[in-house]
């Protein structure tokens, strides 16, 4: 799928669809899910949590973090892009949301999906994020690549999405969020 086509299909969904945090949720998140055009394929990038951080030490998740007060969903997920790995708001085609991700430590998660051209490098912020690392976006799209299972957490069982790509395993609210990307895309 090259760029066109991905953004065709994803603007086709309704923005209606998405949904969007209210006021009174208190932990309010937004993460940028990053698309990269590589002109012949598309890349999605992904950042490995430092294992030192409090909530999801060590795990696979897309650039993002906590809402400020008074700020907009889409410039906190931009912001944290830049704080995070180093890529400046400018250099992000926002094409929109998708649906609220909620998660086991009560945050709720607005994804924002924007395109990127590839960048010459990345300046990681060493005490949030490990490493960084892409993965062809039609590994996703692919139905045998998505899994659910089943995770006692916090006193029940949850049902969760998993995506393994070589030595990374993509789980939770990234690999859900991932999920309905590929839903809309479908």
């Amino acid at each position: 799928m090259l760029a066109a086509e991905f953004r065709q299909r994803f603007l086709l969904q309704t923005a209606a669809k998405a949904g969007a945090i209210a006021a009174s949720d208190k932990h309010q998140a937004a993460v940028l899910v990053p698309v990269i055009d590589y002109g012949t394929k598309l890349q999605l990038l992904f950042t490995q949590r430092a294992l030192h951080l409090r909530h999801h030490p060590g795990q696979i998740s897309f650039p993002g973090g906590r809402i400020e007060p008074g700020e907009q969903s889409h410039a906190a997920a931009l912001r944290e892009a830049q704080e995070e790995i180093g890529l400046a708001p400018s250099a992000v085609d926002i094409l929109g949301t998708l649906p609220l991700q909620s998660t086991s430590t009560g945050f709720t998660i607005q994804p924002w999906v924007g395109l990127l051209s590839p960048q010459q490098s990345w300046i990681l912020q060493a005490d949030e994020v490990a490493g960084i690392f892409e993965v062809p976006l039609t590994h996703f799209l692919q139905q045998e690549n998505r899994h659910q299972f089943s995770l006692p957490l916090r006193g029940k069982v949850q049902q969760l999405h998993a995506m393994p790509y070589q030595d990374k395993f993509i789980w939770g609210a990234t690999a859900a969020i991932l999920h309905k990307l590929c839903l809309q895309l479908a």
